[in-house]
């Protein structure tokens, strides 16, 4: 029953296999094994279904349990291959062979045709995985079970040839085996083939010749004799049928001995070889190896080389090439030869392989290789090892271990070495040439007598290269023979030649070969020769071609190549300080003196003793304007030695320093220098008097002294070169003296050099300056002056004979020539000058103005064009001459400049005008004028006009004592001075209290002037001396001319009456003032005090009604007002208003500290109710002050609030005060940039002031306070508090604007933080702009919307919206909110074009007008920055922030003035003014700008 049912559910899943039924299928399967575990037909039933259902495990799996079951069973086996074929998994692919093996065994005895098929599958998969000896076993089966079965002739054929294609692949990669199988293969085949010789033939001829070239050649030799026999009868007719015989008896030849490769038929069969084969391997490797038993070492690695790139496992040829570049000392050659051959070494090659690796270790000992000892450990048992490891112990200098080999060598070969020297090692080895090389070299080593002896090195030397001509040593001790003691530069030149061209890695002979080549001329061949070792060279290699080739073309002129040639020596060798100096003179003839700099200090650094290296970058530094540096450098050669050209370039140096003092009007260090150089060069004069150049130094340096004022023109002269005793000290010299020096210099330099046309023109520029001298230093007579001056014409004609060309010869003669005229010439042709300037001042602007084009930094060119605008009375003449002082300090220019200040400053009506404040306020014309006049008067002495300027100037700098001491400069000059300059000089002693002299001063000149009277009164009252002041002020008052003089007179002399007691007398005089018609607020004021002082109320108030008439005080006089107000109403007892009309002055004047001071003073005072408000006024006045605790931490406005609420707890005003306080502080730490500790205190402030306000004023102190509150909360960053506070006022009252607007700037704020840069709605800038509307008295509502516009890019209604504001604080008369307005104004930097800058400008401008703007002049230069980055003005405006600062200007101003004026400055590159900027920030303790620096310098 159960069979049935077995074989019932096999057949059903037979059939649902047939209709693809593959699930049922299985289910039937799985029936039947419940029925039969061991069912085969059920298990393989599954494998077919799983298999069809892609379940290649369980397939595979049921498989296997099948072939368990009945392992010789076909079916199993076959649906395990067919799964295998059809499956990609790699586990599967790799069982695949397997099975077809097993297929194959079981289908050899059943059924041959699929055999057959199944054995082509397997050829095929090893085929696809290179296994080829596999390959050819599978194949031999299947040709073995044709011929079994009696395949015909064509069939074999047909799958033999089959066989060899199979197997032709990477013939190269086939073991032995397979090689055997592959020619096997052709051979039968060949056998097969009945064309013969067709063309099927031919070409499986070809294709088997082509394997046999293939194959090694150890499996070729194996080949029979009879084989080649048979090839040479079988291919008789084409050459081709030849080759391969030829092969067989050319390998036969190779793996023979050497006997038989010299042979005349290896010969022969090389050459026929090569004839048929040009492309042979095996031939070239053949005459190769004859050619080195030849000694045709060139030949043999020539032909060696060909054969070898066909047969590279050739170790025969391997072995034969290192032995042919052996023999021509190409050791590196050999050493990669024989590495080539040792990697091919096999089984029966020992003995080649170990003289490869002997003849390896040799040529590494050769070339010098560290590690070769190391390799040579095991050579103990080899004498010749032996030795070479001797040999490179002793290249490593290792002596001990080179004593230790030869003691073993000794030991071992004492037969050979006993007694033995180096003479009877050559005789008994007379073929050696290296013996006698080492000899000839000894005896070049032992000194210049055994050189000179030709019996000795030279015969050795020539010994040597005669017995071994490929030793490129020898010829090159022989070139050095022919070189240094033959004298025969042809002959060494050939040698060196010779040598190089053996060994092309020899620096020494090529550099050699290529310098006599160049000694001799022949840049050709030289330069060929470098070229190509050039070309051969390796990145960091041939460093001697490089730098020969770089000299060479330095010397040619061609400098570019020269750097890159030099650049690619310096590459090989990075520490040949040679190189290095090489490069900087290639640098610095190309003029890249930066990089020259840099290739000398390198040079400095790898040889610290070089002079020359230390000397080019002094020279470098002079050229480039360094002179500071250049003469440091040059200070430290001369401290080394006395170099002549270091003392002449520091003379040079001090020399140009002196000049550049000179010019800037610093006379005393310019003469120092000037000394200082005089003392060099006269130590290099001492050491090379015939050098023309050193005494036109001296003479330039005596000279020089000519331009100072003749007092501080003392100079110490050494006194060989003064011609005083005694010789060895310097001798001080006057002016005079040592112009005369210097003449006596230029003599010498004449004699030396007569034709030169500078030395004659500057002797007579020294002839001109002696006799320009002062009388008291000339010593002269009228016609010794005359003669001195035509001396100075007659030299200044000769420079002009030996160059005409020269403009300033022509110009100096003419100067010459009109200082020797007659005056009466002279003033003739200055009244034609002054005519013909009249005549032509149209033309001489034009001719300024094209001189101006052509050299804008020509000082005088501005100073005509400033005299002629003064001529003509034109507006620009200030500001032509303060051009000039810009430019450089000009004696003309300075003295112009000055005037029209000082006239400026003395027209009283012009301080309104825009003139004034542009020429005046904005260039800073006080201070520049000042110091120029400065460095003029210590320049000119003698101008007492230019001293009177001076202490003007210096009096509005409040520079007293300096104004002191030009006025008494100016009063020494003329004694008989005019009363105006004595009269300047008493009020300067009257201004440092010096009142003595002031009054000796004032009585030493008649006084007639109501100024000059009133201080000699002034000076009699400071000096004690009432009754004379009172006489004085009583002359003034007779030559008053106005009723305000007169009032003044009178007030001063009512002062003095008063400090005399006479009361009465003073009322008098303050009475008789008040009833003129023009009374003055200091009479007035002064009869108030009276009046307070003495206790008359009515006076006191009578006078103040009137004082208050005068109209509204300013300044000091508001304090003085309600100082004298409160007083009066104290003395009347009306003491509450006293606090009321001190509080009315603070209303008015809430920004001034004073009277906040005084009401704090007066209040506990006077309203001892309100005394505790007093601290509330006191923290008030330190917050208009701004105060704060990162200032002082112990007296702030946030103290002083503190404790004002300890006192007054229930004052609203007072918590208003704490909070305002609270936001000052947050606001300093966040400025400085710590974390703010006071943040979320306004809801409980606000809600404290909303519960304490109960007063009228409430409602207007909470309006302030949730402004306060808004404003802190959303700089902290809470926005949402913010709107949650407006929203929670406005359900209160909805009606309130300010509200309103505060609630759309908190939604605005967070609405521009939430969009990211997304532009707002029109819908929202709609609202806002309504919000602003509605509060339209506000300016900070209209700051605040154009600044919402221009963040949203909308820059006209920006602009639009500043001028609204301005125009309303422009209404409300608010001076504060004007000057916010135009610099708000001013910063929309980002309005692109001319636009903008007129924009800026106007601005600026506008707020200039209304007062002094450090902001504002900031914002000017910023301007100057962004457009005109490099100019002049940029640097002046930034100048201007920075160092006058003290004028009341924030330091932030300067910080960012500092900030662009060091990038104006690195732009410009100009290190000296920097160095200036950055010792000012350091002083100012700016360390931004530090840091800013550091980093500027370190890029």
């Amino acid at each position: 029953m159960s069979n049935k049912e077995v074989k019932s559910a096999l057949k059903n899943a037979r059939d649902a296999i047939k209709n693809k039924e593959f699930k049922e299928a299985l289910k039937h399967c799985k029936a039947a094994l419940k029925l039969e575990k061991n069912n085969y037909n059920a298990w393989v039933f599954i494998g077919v279904a799983a298999s069809e259902l892609e379940q290649p495990d369980q397939a595979q799996t049921a498989y296997r349990k099948a072939l368990e079951l009945e392992p010789e069973q076909l079916l199993a086996w076959q649906g395990l291959a067919n799964l295998y074929e059809k499956s990609d998994q790699t586990d599967f692919k790799a069982e695949l062979p397997k099975v077809y093996q097993k297929l194959i065994e079981l289908y050899e005895s059943s059924d041959k045709t699929k055999c057959y098929e199944a054995i082509r599958k397997l050829a095929d998969i090893f085929h696809m995985e290179k296994d080829y000896l596999q390959v050819a076993r599978v194949w031999r089966r299947l040709i073995q079970l044709k011929e079994g079965e009696g395949a015909n002739k064509a069939e074999l054929l047909q799958l033999w040839q089959q066989m060899t294609c199979l197997l032709s692949d990477s013939m190269e990669d086939h073991d032995n085996e397979t090689q055997q199988h592959l020619i096997a293969a052709f051979e039968k085949a060949m056998v097969l083939s009945d064309n013969v010789p067709g063309e099927d033939h031919r070409k499986l001829s070809a294709d088997y010749l082509k394997c046999l070239s293939q194959v090694s050649p150890p499996l070729c030799f194996s080949l029979t004799h009879t084989q080649l026999q048979w090839g040479k009868k079988v291919f008789s007719q084409p050459p081709i049928v030849q080759v391969l015989p030829l092969k067989k008896m050319v390998t036969k030849y190779l793996f023979s001995t050497i006997i038989w490769v010299c042979s005349e038929d290896a010969g022969r069969c090389f050459s026929r070889l090569l004839e048929l084969d040009p492309d042979s391997g095996l031939g070239h490797l053949g005459l190769g190896i004859r050619a080195l038993e030849e000694g045709k070492c060139d030949d043999s690695i020539k032909y060696l080389a060909q054969g070898l790139k066909r047969m590279r496992s050739s170790l025969v040829g391997w072995c034969s090439l290192a032995q042919a570049q052996l023999k021509m000392h190409r050791y590196s050659d050999c050493a990669t030869s024989c590495s080539q051959g040792l990697k091919l070494g096999g089984a029966g090659e020992e003995a080649l392989g170990q003289k490869l690796l002997r003849l390896r270790l040799e040529a590494l000992v050769r070339t010098g290789d560290e590690h070769t000892a190391d390799q040579l450990s095991d050579a103990n048992n080899d004498p010749v090892l032996v030795a070479l490891k001797g040999r490179a112990y002793l290249q490593k200098g290792q002596v001990d271990q080179v004593l230790q080999v030869t003691s073993q060598l000794l030991v071992t070969l004492t037969y050979l070495f006993s007694n033995l020297s180096l003479l009877q090692a050559a005789a008994q080895s007379p073929a050696c040439g290296e013996y006698y090389f080492v000899l000839g070299r000894l005896y070049w080593d032992m000194g210049e007598e055994s050189r000179r002896d030709r019996s000795k090195a030279h015969t050795h030397l020539l010994k040597a290269a005669k017995l071994d001509p490929y030793l490129g040593s020898v010829f090159c001790y022989l070139g050095h023979y022919y070189r240094e003691v033959a004298r025969d530069q042809g002959r060494a030149r050939g040698c060196y030649k010779r040598a190089f061209e053996l060994d092309s890695n020899d620096a020494e002979s090529g550099a050699a070969s290529v310098d006599l080549s160049m000694n001799e001329g022949d840049m050709d061949t030289a330069l060929a020769v470098l070229q190509s070792v050039i070309q051969r060279a390796t990145p960091g290699s041939a460093k001697w071609a490089w730098m020969r080739r770089g000299l060479y073309h330095l010397k040619v002129g061609q400098h570019p190549q020269a750097c890159a040639d030099l650049q690619a020596a310096l590459r090989a060798d990075p520490q040949d300080w040679v190189c290095w100096e090489c490069l900087g003179e290639a640098y610095l003839n190309r003029r890249s003196f930066t990089s020259a700099l840099k290739a000398f200090a390198k040079a400095q650094l790898l040889n610290p003793s070089s002079i020359y290296s230390l000397y080019q970058t002094a020279a470098i530094k002079q050229t480039l304007g360094k002179f500071k540096e250049a003469a440091a450098e040059y200070l430290q050669i001369i401290a080394q030695e006395d170099y002549v050209p270091a003392l002449k370039g520091l003379g040079e140096c001090l020399l140009s320093l002196a000049r550049c003092l000179m010019e800037d009007y610093r006379d005393g260090g310019a003469i120092d220098l000037i000394q200082q150089a005089i003392q060099y060069l006269f130590r290099a004069v001492e050491l090379r008097p015939d050098l023309s150049c050193l005494w036109k130094l001296l003479g330039d340096a005596c000279t020089s002294v000519s331009t100072v004022a003749p007092n501080r023109a003392r100079v110490v002269v050494p006194g060989p070169l003064a011609g005083l005793q005694p010789p060895d000290q310097g001798h001080l010299l006057n002016q005079g003296h040592t112009l005369r020096v210097g003449e006596r210099c230029y003599g010498r330099a004449l004699k030396l050099m007569p034709e030169s046309s500078s030395l004659w023109y500057d002797l007579g520029l020294n002839y001109y300056h002696q006799a320009c001298l002062p009388p008291c230093l000339q010593e002269l007579e009228h016609n010794s002056v005359l003669l001195q001056l035509e001396k100075a014409l007659q030299c200044v004609k000769k420079a002009i004979m030996l160059n005409s060309s020269n403009h300033s010869y022509w110009n100096a003669l003419g100067v010459v020539a009109m200082s020797k005229a007659s005056t009466s010439i002279v003033c003739v042709i200055l009244l034609f000058a002054s005519f013909l300037l009249h005549l032509l001042s149209q033309l001489s602007h034009e001719a300024f103005k094209i001189a101006q084009s052509l050299e804008p930094l020509y000082v005088n060119c501005w100073i005509g064009q400033a005299l002629i605008a003064e001529m003509v009375g034109s507006y620009d003449t200030m500001d032509l001459f303060r051009h000039t002082t810009e430019l450089r300090t000009h004696t003309e220019g300075v003295k112009g400049y000055a005037y029209w200040v000082c006239a400026t400053l003395l027209d009283k009506s012009n301080r309104d005008s825009e003139l004034y404040r542009y020429n005046i306020v904005q260039m800073n014309a006080v201070s520049a004028a000042q110091v120029a006049l400065s460095k003029y008067t210590e320049r000119i002495q003698t101008d007492p006009d230019a001293f009177v300027m001076l202490g003007f100037l210096n009096e509005h700098l409040q520079l007293k004592k300096q104004a002191v001491l030009a006025y008494q400069r100016c009063v020494c000059l003329e004694m008989d001075c005019v009363c105006l300059r004595v009269t300047v000089y008493g009020r300067a002693l009257c201004n440092t209290g010096q009142w003595e002299e002031a009054v000796h001063v004032y009585s030493s000149t008649p006084l007639e002037v109501l100024h000059d009277l009133a201080g000699l009164a002034l000076a009699y009252c400071r000096a004690g001396l009432i009754p004379e002041s009172i006489s004085a002020y009583e002359k003034a008052l007779m030559v008053t001319s106005t009723e305000k003089e007169k009032a003044y007179i009178l007030t001063s002399l009512a002062l003095l009456q008063h400090r005399l007691g006479n009361m009465d007398s003073a009322k008098t005089l303050l009475f008789k003032c008040s009833m003129l018609k023009e009374p003055v607020p200091e009479s007035l004021l002064c009869l108030c005090a009276l009046g307070l002082v003495h206790g008359d109320s009515t006076l006191a108030s009578a006078a103040l009604t009137e004082l208050l008439k005068q109209g509204r005080a300013t300044g000091a006089a508001v304090e003085q007002r309600c100082l004298l107000t409160c007083t009066l109403l104290a003395l009347q007892g009306n003491y509450s208003a006293v606090q009321r009309e001190a509080s009315r002055a603070v209303h008015s004047n809430p920004g001034n500290p004073s009277l906040w001071a005084l009401l704090s003073r007066l209040v506990p005072q006077y309203y001892p109710r309100k005394a505790k408000r007093a601290l509330l006024y006191s923290g008030v006045n330190q917050l208009a002050c701004g105060r704060h605790s990162g200032e002082d931490r112990s007296r702030n406005a946030l103290k002083t609030m503190q404790r004002a609420v300890l006192l007054c707890p229930d004052d609203p005003a007072v918590w208003a005060g704490l909070m305002a306080a609270c936001h000052t502080e947050n606001t300093a730490c966040s400025l400085s940039g710590t974390t703010p500790g006071r943040r979320g205190l306004e809801q409980v402030l606000m809600a404290v002031v909303s519960e304490k306000g109960r007063s009228p004023l409430a409602q207007a102190l909470e309006g302030w306070v949730l402004q306060q509150a808004v404003t802190g909360l959303t700089s902290g960053g809470q926005l949402e508090q913010a709107e949650a506070l407006c929203s929670q006022v406005l359900s209160v009252s909805p009606e309130h604007p300010a509200v309103v607007l505060l609630l759309r700037q908190v939604q605005c704020e967070h609405l521009l933080l939430s969009s990211a840069g997304t532009a707002l709605p029109a819908s929202v800038l709609e609202q806002l702009s309504s919000a602003v509307s509605a509060n339209h008295t506000s300016v900070a509502a209209w700051h605040w919307l154009a600044e919402v516009y221009r963040t949203q890019g909308l820059l006209v209604q920006a602009v639009m919206a500043y001028r609204q504001s301005l125009q309303l604080a422009s209404q409300l008369d608010l001076h504060s909110g004007k000057m916010a307005c135009l610099l708000r104004l001013a910063l929309l930097l980002k309005v692109p074009g001319d636009e903008w800058k007129e924009l800026v400008l106007e601005a600026t401008t506008e707020a200039l007008k209304l007062g002094p703007s450090p902001v504002a002049l900031l914002v000017q230069a910023l301007l100057h920055f962004a457009t005109k980055m490099s100019a002049r003005e940029t640097r002046r405006l930034l100048e201007r922030l920075v160092y006058f600062s003290s004028q009341g200007y924030p330091e932030t101003v300067a910080c960012v003035a500092r900030w662009y004026l060091l990038r104006h400055l690195h732009a410009k590159d100009d290190l000296e003014l920097m160095d200036t900027l950055v010792d000012d920030a350091k002083a100012s303790g700016d360390s931004r700008l530090l840091e800013f620096h550091t980093r500027l310098t370190s890029c």
